[in-house]
């Protein structure tokens, strides 16, 4: 089954490439977080697409692997599915191949995984991966490997090389683990734009609004998020950018349950009605500690001096 959606067309199994004109030039990879390394893949394999008037077709997989060979210990993902499509969509990319992740499909032998891509190619002229990437039962599969299988199979197998930022690698770990240290900065550079988490609004309390801020509370999708705290952000919705203030934590001023860490934005000069819609919040910068106020009303106040940091950030 295809889905087409803004001038992306997004497939469901491999035997639907063939119908893709060829010849069919592929990145493939994870993609969580889709960073500088991720967009190298997926640029490199398309300037190739376009140089041979071939089609450039990105490869991905929901869940995240991790999800299914080690649940336990899963990281925190950078980005969820739907997010992931979207920023590779921002990228230009027209055919995208989402395949599913399940116990089945991680017991597929490395041959078969491409042996399959090449049967339903017409024809597959290239493969382009990041210089680590593995695939296939037990990861047997490697970039040697699959180089292996292009001689066999006549096509392409591109590595694209480390990319690094002041001598560190780029990495979803590193760059998780900098969201995770609060060193927004450092993971930005290596996104190559503000990190962000996509949620989906939810119903919440409504005590902000009875304080004079009404917020959004979105529901994330299992995303790394940074510390507790206060932050200047912009919300994208339908395209259109909205400056706002998040907060991030248990609300200690108003909640004393500490249960779950709430995300809310409070967007400025906005007012309509956004449940159940897709909001992809950007942290910018990072204004200040979540604490317990003496009172609702000192919160208020502390919430309008926020607000007034934030609309001069947004200003300049």
């Amino acid at each position: 089954m295809k889905k087409i959606t803004n001038l992306m067309e997004t497939l469901h199994s491999i035997a639907e490439l063939s119908q893709l004109p060829g010849p069919l030039f592929v990145a493939i990879g994870v993609f969580d977080g889709v960073h500088l390394g991720h967009q190298a893949v997926i640029s490199t394999s398309a300037e190739h697409a376009r140089a041979a008037n071939g089609t450039p077709v990105v490869v991905t997989f929901d869940p995240h692997p991790e999800k299914i060979l080690r649940p336990q210990a899963a990281p925190h993902l950078l980005t969820a599915t739907p997010h992931k499509i979207a920023l590779i969509r921002d990228l230009g990319v027209r055919h995208l191949l989402i395949i599913r992740f399940n116990e089945q499909f991680a017991a597929t032998e490395p041959e078969d995984f491409v042996q399959q891509l090449v049967e339903h190619s017409k024809p597959l002229r290239e493969i382009c991966v990041g210089h680590e990437w593995s695939f296939g039962k037990n990861r047997r599969g490697n970039l040697e490997l699959l180089k292996q299988f292009g001689a066999r199979f006549d096509f392409g197998v591109i590595g694209i090389p480390p990319v690094t930022i002041n001598g560190e690698l780029v990495s979803s770990t590193t760059i998780r683990q900098a969201i995770e240290a609060g060193d927004l900065a450092k993971a930005a550079l290596m996104l190559g734009r503000e990190y962000a988490i996509l949620g989906t609004v939810v119903t919440g309390d409504n005590r902000g609004k009875k304080i004079g801020f009404p917020t959004a509370n979105l529901s994330a999708h299992n995303e790394q998020f940074p510390p507790n705290g206060v932050y200047f952000a912009k919300a994208k919705l339908e395209g259109v950018i909205y400056p706002g203030v998040v907060n991030l934590g248990y609300r200690p001023t108003v909640d004393t349950r500490k249960s779950e860490r709430i995300l809310e934005i409070h967007l400025f000069d906005f007012e309509r009605d956004i449940y159940g819609r897709d909001l992809e919040v950007r942290f910018v910068r990072y204004l200040r500690a979540e604490k317990k106020f003496e009172s609702v009303e000192a919160l208020a106040r502390q919430i309008d001096c926020d607000v007034k940091q934030a609309r001069e950030l947004s200003a300049a």
